[in-house]
């Protein structure tokens, strides 16, 4: 046989594909999923810590506050209705955007990136399993919180389709955006031991800049200017358009839900979490080539 003759497959051999890159996203959400509930200390943080700050803030101002007359309530509504969501805001910041942020740069650190990028798994799959054990467990956590909201603290639930329509819209861009600036962000800690200490602190700063837990106006004026920036303060002033009377609009610095701002300001950290995230994205510790 020439040399330069192509090999031909024998009579009976079959050739193997690989399943699409959705199957093989489905396939690896799983094991994100079965991973994340392993790890049991994460899991803890990230579903009671919306829940314990609720329960704090509805038990204790709730007892009344001498500036509003020691009705337990808030301009009118209970400060636990006021306060839910910055903390439905809250918990999609840290299922997303802080649980990616640690978990890659702690799969970077222990070659765990390494070894996946040696195999046959599309780099699109790895990412489309990241965003849907977020998706899921942004879910889960949320759900559990107004479950809490509502039957603990009798916190009154949205009773339009109108307003779950914002909530869904302002839910899902709020858990993109946070996704794909998490996998971005996990590139800043140097290793996965350090990844908590970089990435925690930037999520509670944010948490008492963007009137989670103050309302957003007794903040001093260039604190929020400097958090309308971020995405949080939008995402919280989304959800309050949700769960707020409609009255509530005056209490906002423009008078107004501004839903076009928000959908544009978290849609924009959506793309730009997209194009940092192709470009500064690494499978390997730095020290490792």
């Amino acid at each position: 046989m020439s040399a330069a003759m192509p090999l031909r497959p024998t009579a009976g051999a079959t050739t193997h594909r690989l399943p699409s890159v959705l199957t093989l996203g489905l396939a690896r959400t799983r094991i994100e999923v079965r991973q994340f509930f392993r790890e049991r200390d994460a899991v803890v943080w990230i579903f009671a810590y919306p829940i314990i700050m609720l329960a704090i803030f509805a038990t204790v101002f709730g007892q009344g506050d001498a500036r509003v007359g020691a009705t337990g309530t808030f301009a009118g509504i209970p400060f636990g209705q006021y306060f839910l969501p910055g903390m439905v805001a809250t918990g999609v910041m840290l299922s997303s955007f802080q649980n990616l942020a640690i978990t890659i740069a702690v799969e970077r650190d222990d070659s765990t990136l390494k070894r996946l990028r040696g195999t046959p798994l599309p780099a699109s799959a790895y990412f489309l399993g990241k965003i849907g054990s977020v998706l899921l467990t942004s879910l889960v956590q949320t759900a559990l919180l107004l479950l809490v909201a509502a039957t603990v603290f009798g916190i009154e639930m949205p009773s339009t389709a109108q307003r779950w329509i914002t909530f869904a819209w302002v839910f899902a861009l709020g858990t993109a955006a946070g996704a794909v600036c998490g996998v971005a962000f996990s590139s800043v800690p140097r290793t996965g031991r350090s990844a908590s200490a970089v990435v925690t602190p930037v999520v509670l700063v944010l948490q008492f800049i963007s009137g989670v837990f103050f309302g957003f106006t007794q903040l001093p004026g260039w604190m929020q200017d400097v958090s309308s920036v971020f995405p949080l303060k939008w995402m919280a002033q989304g959800m309050r358009s949700v769960f707020l009377p409609d009255q509530f609009q005056a209490h906002e610095v423009s008078g107004s839900w501004e839903h076009g701002t928000t959908a544009l300001v978290i849609g924009a950290y959506l793309v730009l979490g997209l194009v940092l995230g192709a470009r500064t994205f690494r499978w390997r510790r730095r020290d490792d080539g």
